[in-house]
């Protein structure tokens, strides 16, 4: 028989997933468009229509890897820092910061007239997203374990979702500023999701509007559970009361992840130096591009990218990887980028259908480092540290993003003053 309840809480993880990770990839994906188009400028990379022959690298004078660094570097500071004191933050506050967060960022970059001011709705995007994450991966210690994979298929779902319809509407013409604008129905649906269909059970605290309410009182799991027990109820939660734990607890507590959590980062660096640092350089004249035009090709790079994400972040209840499997993902990661690192050096993959192959390969390999990675942790560690150790396991993959990001950019520039191989 259906547990409805637990349908509901799973929808809503997966909704929740969805939102949180969708302005992240969409500001990845306008990455040439936001350095592109400030104050009616543009680079050659923006024509619409195909090239019949490559004479230079076509490189913009700041890279992707800029744009990448500010969708993470605010999420790093976020979740390196965030799980050592936001237990005693509400949920629901922390969910009402990232909706503002959200809708925020799209505003601004959409009506932004210089990159900086561009960059900077990209770092709330950032923030929201990195709050976003160990909020939920933290709440899903009061639920089922299938809302660990419901995220994760969630966040794969806002990779496809976000990047194909961004490529998609403006490939039909709608400018990147009003594509972002049209985005804003996102912010609204992660409220309705949280606020309305997620069932909230008595061990998530709930604050009212008195001000005094809204720091989470000490050892309130232990009380709500020691109530319950008083009275002969059981509460509708998977969770156990929490371990109370001081700052040199939760850094030990930390190691016992890193077998997991150092695969994870190797994989995600290897992964954004290939997305935000290689692919950029990576194009195609229009026989062996499918006559796609250069801003097009990045476009839908990102596209199949997140294909392969989203396929693998929704696998994990088919088929759960075993640890050996798991410590092999960074090593194809990085044969991966040792590939299209040459390939943006040389140009010497024949057509644009290898390169899209290969991509879709990356976000497999990305997508399943994540969801395999979160769904151990949740079955794995103690029931009492659970809540802090999913939220604290998220700075793998961080900070592999963020030297990514540091990394790209010298590649980016070295690789730009090569002289082009002919194509």
């Amino acid at each position: 028989m259906v547990n409805w309840t637990n349908a509901r809480d799973i929808i809503a993880f997966w909704l929740l997933g969805l939102c949180n990770n969708y302005g992240y990839v969409i500001m990845l994906s306008a990455a040439e468009d936001i350095l592109d188009n400030q104050k009616g400028t543009g680079s050659t990379n923006t024509s619409n229509t195909c090239e019949t022959g490559l004479t230079s690298r076509h490189c913009n004078s700041v890279s992707a890897g800029a744009v990448l660094l500010a969708d993470n570097l605010p999420a790093l500071v976020v979740q390196t820092t965030f799980p050592f004191f936001m237990h005693r933050f509400p949920f629901g506050f922390r969910a009402v910061i990232v909706f503002v967060l959200q809708a925020a960022s799209y505003f601004i970059v959409a009506y932004s007239g210089s990159i900086a001011m561009s960059l900077a709705g990209v770092c709330m995007a950032s923030l929201g997203q990195g709050i976003g994450e160990i909020t939920f991966l933290a709440m899903a210690a009061h639920y089922v374990p299938g809302t660990i994979a419901s995220w994760s298929s969630g966040t794969g779902g806002a990779g496809l979702i976000g990047s194909f319809s961004y490529a998609f509407i403006t490939q039909a013409g709608l400018s990147p500023s009003n594509t972002l604008l049209a985005q804003l129905f996102i912010p609204v649906l992660f409220a309705g999701a949280y606020f309305f269909l997620l069932t909230i059970p008595p061990t998530v605290y709930s604050p009212t509007f008195n001000p005094k309410t809204w720091i989470i009182p000490d050892n309130y799991d232990r009380d709500v559970f020691e109530a319950a027990e008083a009275r002969g109820d059981v509460l509708n939660t998977k969770k156990v009361p929490q371990r109370e734990l001081g700052v040199m607890e939760r850094l030990k507590l930390i190691v016992p992840l890193l077998y997991l959590m150092i695969p994870l980062a190797t994989v995600y660096c290897a992964e954004y130096m290939i997305n935000q640092g290689l692919t950029e350089l990576i194009i195609f004249n229009c026989s062996q591009g499918l006559n796609l035009p250069l801003s097009s090709q990045y476009r839908w790079y990102q596209v199949l990218y997140q294909l392969g994400v989203f396929i693998s972040r929704s696998s994990v209840k088919f088929f759960e990887m075993p640890l050996w499997l798991i410590w092999c993902l960074p090593i194809l990661q990085c044969a991966n980028m040792v590939f299209f690192f040459f390939e943006a050096v040389y140009w010497f993959t024949p057509t644009i259908i290898i390169i899209f192959a290969l991509i879709v390969f990356e976000g497999l390999l990305g997508g399943s480092a994540y969801v395999n990675t979160y769904n151990k942790i949740h079955k794995k560690v103690s029931p009492d540290v659970r809540e802090y150790s999913l939220s604290a396991a998220s700075m793998g993959n961080s900070l592999g993003t963020n030297i990514a990001a540091f990394l790209s950019i010298p590649l980016y520039n070295w690789v730009c003053g090569m002289k082009p191989p002919h194509r």
